[in-house]
């Protein structure tokens, strides 16, 4: 990360200096270190690469097109929440454990930043990382939509149930992150329990399930959201029969955000050197 300038100040609208919000500046500079740095271009290029294949296979001929144009929208919906909220977990688990590794937490922490200003940073400027697939996403999904109606339906799942499984991993994979002495721990964790929140809508004893299946899948903020697309987008079932599926999603996404945020205090530099 780069580091950090303990006078740095902005301009009120009287004109007056005064210290820069330490939460937008750390955020600032984890922004410019992880976009100019490369990482999450890498992201977002191998994110795109996927979306073109798989939109290829589901748009060309006739003798490759095996799906319509709902069941196209609803897997290219689905890979996108998994892919994107995959993304922006693998950058927040790397956020601070990555920094104990790299020996630069230190540097970090001795700099006049609250230490939950310095996760609100770091938890904002992972999150970009959804923000930018959802912008890839979204055309995909106009061109591959074949009308005005799964269109909406698309961006909607992708914009509101997308965009809270990704707050809630994301905030998740920081505290991960906050509690992990080894940078490679915390990216196993971090993707163990992502594989073990989507696995429950993809078992076939969960998906037949008539009373178990549904409450676990609803539970889940995960599952949740890809249930969702699944019903909406391909089922077309109606809209009020699927607001139960935000609750868990919004529910995480808060529930994580505190607790990586209450983390913060607990911030050691432990590492292992």
């Amino acid at each position: 990360m780069t580091t950090l300038s303990a006078g740095s100040t902005s301009t009120d609208v009287a004109g007056r200096t005064r210290p820069a919000t330490r939460w937008t500046v750390i955020a600032r500079y984890e922004l410019m270190d992880l976009w100019s740095g490369g990482k999450g271009l890498s992201i977002l290029f191998g994110f795109t690469l996927v979306l073109s294949i798989l939109a290829y296979l589901a748009s060309a001929d006739a003798g490759i097109n095996l799906l319509d144009a709902r069941e196209s929208v609803g897997l290219l919906v689905t890979t996108s929440i998994a892919l994107g909220t995959l993304g922006a977990m693998v950058v927040s688990a790397d956020a601070i454990s990555g920094e104990r590794d790299r020996d630069t937490l230190e540097s970090l922490l001795v700099t006049p930043v609250p230490r939950r200003h310095i996760v609100v940073g770091k938890l904002l400027a992972a999150s970009s990382v959804w923000i930018a697939t959802l912008l890839v996403a979204l055309p995909f999904a106009a061109v591959m939509a074949g009308g005005p109606g799964v269109m909406s339906d698309a961006v909607t799942v992708l914009v509101v149930s997308g965009s809270l499984s990704a707050a809630a991993l994301t905030a998740l994979g920081l505290a991960i992150s906050a509690v992990t002495m080894s940078n490679r721990t915390s990216l196993v964790v971090s993707l163990a329990v992502l594989l073990a929140l989507a696995a429950p809508s993809q078992l076939p004893a969960v998906r037949s399930s008539t009373t178990v299946g549904p409450i676990l899948i609803k539970l889940n903020p995960v599952s949740a959201s890809l249930r969702l697309a699944e019903n909406v987008l391909v089922r077309q079932e109606p809209w009020p029969d699927q607001l139960v599926y935000f609750i868990s999603p919004a529910l995480a996404a808060v529930v994580f955000t505190v607790v990586a945020i209450r983390l913060a205090g607990r911030l050691e530099l432990g590492g292992s050197r």
